[in-house]
């Protein structure tokens, strides 16, 4: 059974990978980006074996323990994102609990996450390779601590089942789990500044941890090495009972979610609001801006966008404050509204079958067009005319104030005008609705970063008049240009936006029953 479970998991890998040839795309490049990760760690660790002990110990089981933690919290976030071999899909099946344990933990090394971690646990082998007992030491090390990681990622998703199949938990997980990847330059930063202020500090934590369960089996090599072997001894029970007692916790929690498995109901709401379709006109245009405003407003894959430039805007003072270069801050402006005209350019393909409700009630394509293009203006305008003009505050170079603000709103009208073109020509593979914003149909990543790059390189010659005169501001000095920019910028800016949107309504009068066909398809 546990060797029928492991060919499950890899005929399930290679059948996803045969849907699409795009897939197997996606997939080479995450491995090789993983590979990357873990060639560098793996080279560290072979080199620490030259160093002297408490670096190589420190570095070791700091390393190690981290990786514990981060399986542990990690999964509760993106548990949505693969639902291989999936616990409750076994409910139905008398599957021996000692067989389904052992399955679904030796299933877990199976991916780039579990086979990247047990390449850099082995690494450490050869850290301790000083001598053959520390080496065999160390090799029993690493086998308890990527059990313990597996183990304890199972733990965690299994405990948070019922949580994680509630609705609200998939989209605040989901938005919330993008601040720490947004933010990863400066929290890294943040932290190596921290290490070498308290790079005495280290070791001795270190030494701490390898008296927990998190850092217990990293240090086996480590205390072997150093002639402690009573302290090994010691610590390898200590990573012997944790191991025990978590896989003891999932198959409590195992066999109450295969009796019990999470069921998600609707909950009652009391009718008879409109919300924000009671506030905007009773057209055709005003009732696609109020559901386009309600996806902004309610999905998280649309609240992922809005997140990000606050987001974006802190990345970029900090990264402005540490080389004490504000005239960065100028570009805050031009970037957002870059970000928010192209986060339409697959409205279409978020809606998914929703987009019945538009064929069926015989929206024309303009009002479709102009509705969902006036949503994103609405919450648009105010950021993008607030980035561009505060961070002057900063820099204090006032005569740049109006060829940047030109350059914004030329480009946030140009973006919507031909965003509106590409979500109506083209049909990209996006997360379903009640999905994690992180999960991606098989065959998708090829094909979004074709049509997404393709566009945005459009749009980025469309605004070359209005670059070009803040470039010739910049090499004159003459704030003139600046002033062109002004008048320009807007005025372009309006009539591509003119021109996408009547282009886009044409195609989708065209083209709505096989969009709606393409649509079903990437379900």
């Amino acid at each position: 059974m546990v060797a029928h479970l492991l060919r499950l998991k890899l005929t399930l890998l290679r059948n996803g990978l045969r849907r699409s040839p795009w897939q197997l795309v996606g997939l080479a490049f995450g491995g090789l980006y993983a590979l990357g990760i873990v060639g560098a760690l793996v080279v560290a660790l072979v080199m620490l074996r030259q160093e002297n002990h408490e670096l190589a110990y420190t570095a070791v089981v700091l390393g190690g323990s981290a990786a514990i933690l981060g399986w542990g919290i990690i999964p509760v976030a993106v548990s949505a994102t693969d639902m291989t071999l999936d616990p409750a899909r076994f409910t139905t099946f008398a599957v021996p609990m000692r067989q389904l344990l052992t399955g679904l933990a030796l299933g877990g090394l199976i991916g780039i996450p579990g086979v990247a971690t047990s390449l850099v646990a082995l690494a450490t082998v050869g850290t301790w390779a000083r001598g053959f007992v520390p080496a065999v030491t160390a090799l029993l090390g690493a086998a308890l601590g990527v059990m313990t990681c597996i183990v304890l990622s199972k733990v965690v998703t299994t405990a948070t089942a019922s949580l994680a199949a509630s609705r609200r938990f998939k989209d605040v997980s989901g938005v919330v789990f993008m601040v720490p990847l947004i933010l990863m330059g400066p929290i890294v930063a943040g932290v190596l500044q921290g290490i070498s202020a308290s790079a005495g500090f280290l070791p001795e934590f270190a030494r701490t941890l390898a008296w927990t369960p998190l850092g217990a089996a990293w240090s086996l090599g480590g205390d072997v090495d150093a002639g402690r072997p009573l302290e090994a001894a010691v610590k390898l029970l200590i990573s012997l009972l944790t191991l025990a007692g978590l896989a003891w916790c999932w198959k409590v929690l195992l066999e109450r979610a295969l009796v019990n498995p999470p069921y998600q109901g609707s909950g009652s709401r009391r009718g008879g609001k409109l919300g924000l379709f009671s506030l905007l006109p009773a057209t055709p245009t005003g009732a696609v801006t109020a559901r386009a405003l309600t996806y902004w407003l309610r999905d998280p894959r649309y609240g992922g966008s809005l997140l990000v430039i606050p987001l974006l805007a802190v990345m970029m003072f900090f990264q402005a404050s540490q080389g004490d270069s504000f005239g960065i801050l100028t570009m805050l402006g031009p970037l957002t509204a870059f970000l928010m005209a192209w986060s339409i350019s697959a409205d279409v393909s978020y809606d998914n079958t929703a987009f019945a409700l538009h064929l069926a009630a015989g929206v024309r394509g303009v009002p479709d067009r102009l509705g969902r293009a006036l949503a994103c203006l609405i919450l648009a305008v105010p950021v993008v005319l607030a980035f561009s003009v505060v961070p002057f505050m900063f820099t204090g170079s006032w005569e740049w104030l109006p060829g940047v603000l030109g350059l914004s709103v030329g480009i946030l009208l140009t973006g919507l005008g031909l965003s509106s073109v590409v979500s109506a020509r083209y049909n990209v593979a996006v997360p379903l609705p009640g999905d994690s914003p992180f999960k991606k149909p098989p065959g998708s990543v090829g094909q979004t970063m074709a049509v997404q790059f393709g566009g945005m390189g459009v749009l980025s010659l469309l605004v070359l008049p209005e670059a070009g005169l803040i470039i010739a501001q910049s090499v004159t000095g003459n704030p003139v240009f600046g002033w062109l920019n002004l008048a320009i910028g807007p005025v372009l800016g309006l009539v591509l936006f003119v021109v996408g949107i009547r282009v886009g309504g044409r195609w989708l009068e065209a083209r709505g029953p096989e969009m709606l066909a393409q649509l079903t398809v990437n379900r």
